[in-house]
């Protein structure tokens, strides 16, 4: 059910975008699975440029979202988009992705068919406002959060943190390689203990 509302709504928007759909339609058939854990989500590209259910074969592309999507997205689709892993065709994915970050929703079209053209305006420009406010306040509350998950109350690792971590352990590995080497060659070039 959550597929079926979710291909509905993406099929929406790309109906008000025309150039999304010519963008698309050149990858007819192909098949994209969507992933942010423990969701999945696979999609194909129909004839007209529009989502279809996909067939259970395997994808020509999978996009892997981390499982903290959502608070990213608090920081802005930029952050989305930098943590997400893409594996298979790289024409493909390109195009994908690129028509994602750019498909907008044209609510004040749909509101025009419910309110009028005027009230719709007023209405969409309203909401656009509230949204451009709360923005910034919603990016403070994100990076608040991931401040507290890794500084105060370390439920996670920062990046840089992890990297050093890693590093370190190289390095104490290439050591004992070093060393273990050493000892084996001076075991092998030392005279032997001489018997009392």
């Amino acid at each position: 059910m959550i597929r079926a509302v979710v291909l509905a709504g993406l099929n929406h928007v790309l109906g008000q975008s025309a150039w999304a759909r010519d963008r698309l339609a050149p990858f007819a058939g192909r098949h994209a699975r969507f992933v942010m854990p423990p969701w999945q989500l696979g999609v194909a590209i129909s004839a007209a440029g529009l989502f279809e259910p996909a067939a259970a074969d395997a994808p020509d592309v999978t996009i892997t979202l981390p499982a903290e999507t959502p608070a990213l997205a608090l920081q802005g689709q930029e952050r989305v988009m930098q943590a997400a892993r893409v594996e298979g065709s790289a024409e493909f994915a390109t195009e994908l992705a690129f028509v994602l970050k750019n498909l907008r929703w044209d609510a004040e079209e749909d509101l025009s068919r419910a309110v009028g053209d005027i009230a719709a305006h007023r209405i969409a420009g309203g909401l656009a406002a509230c949204a451009a406010w709360g923005k910034p306040t919603a990016e403070r509350f994100a990076a608040s959060l991931v401040e507290y998950a890794t500084e105060e109350h370390p439920l996670l690792v920062r990046r840089a943190d992890h990297q050093a971590f890693a590093a370190e352990i190289a390095n104490l590995r290439a050591d004992i390689e070093r060393a273990e080497r050493r000892v084996a060659a001076l075991a092998q070039t030392s005279p032997p203990p001489r018997a009392l």
